[in-house]
């Protein structure tokens, strides 16, 4: 059997979130006394579990606050944003649509927690198209680890060789091929040469329908 099953990131893939992400720890580093940058949470942050964004800005900051009461306040403030401004990526529809005509298993793994996932669902009206939904929240290890990935698979009874990944981050990208998954993305930074370990590098989901016709 080829590949039956096509995998969603959910931040900067499905929605555009990521300015979201970061204007919400800009605002709540704001806050605490700390000033960071867009390019801080590229560097820093993007692609990563809240617990491990939220780690990360106390330790390189030495803040006065408790990380989980850090990711907490980033999370409310990110699914607020979402549910006011969130607009789904170009290409969203048309992939899904031609995924269900072609009885592909569709699958959300992202290292975003559930409030996030309900609010991108709820603003872009998507839940029913998806078989799966995994947040590495309730994995051990987010991205880069593949296991929000392997956890997929195993809930659909599939190989993951079987599986096509759809990123945007290389850590998500290294998380996929951790899984032997093959891996399209559609980068945010094209410049960025780590990028040439997936299988397929495109612009928007609308390419990907041309891909798999092909295919």
């Amino acid at each position: 059997m080829g590949t039956n099953t096509f995998i969603f990131d959910m931040d900067g893939v499905i929605i555009d979130s990521e300015p979201f992400w970061r204007q919400a720890q800009i605002d709540i580093l704001l806050k605490y006394n700390t000033t960071i940058t867009v390019a801080d949470c590229i560097q820093y942050t993007m692609g990563k579990r809240i617990d491990d964004v939220a780690r990360t800005w106390c330790q390189l900051h030495s803040l006065k606050v408790y990380p989980q009461i850090l990711e907490q306040e980033i999370i409310t403030a990110v699914a607020y944003l979402i549910s006011e401004k969130g607009n789904a990526k170009q290409g969203l529809y048309e992939l899904l649509g031609f995924l269900k005509e072609n009885n592909f298993h569709i699958a959300l793994a992202t290292s975003s927690s559930q409030p996030i996932i309900n609010a991108v669902f709820n603003r872009l009206s998507i839940a029913h198209y998806f078989d799966v939904v995994c947040s590495a929240d309730d994995e051990v290890y987010g991205k880069p680890h593949p296991a929000v990935y392997l956890k997929v698979a195993k809930k659909l009874g599939v190989q993951s060789t079987n599986c096509l990944v759809l990123e945007d981050s290389v850590t998500g990208l290294i998380a996929a091929k951790a899984a032997s998954m093959k891996t399209i993305v559609i980068p945010e930074d094209k410049t960025d040469t780590r990028f040439t370990m997936a299988d397929v590098t495109l612009t928007s989901m609308l390419e990907i329908i041309d891909y798999l016709k092909v295919d």
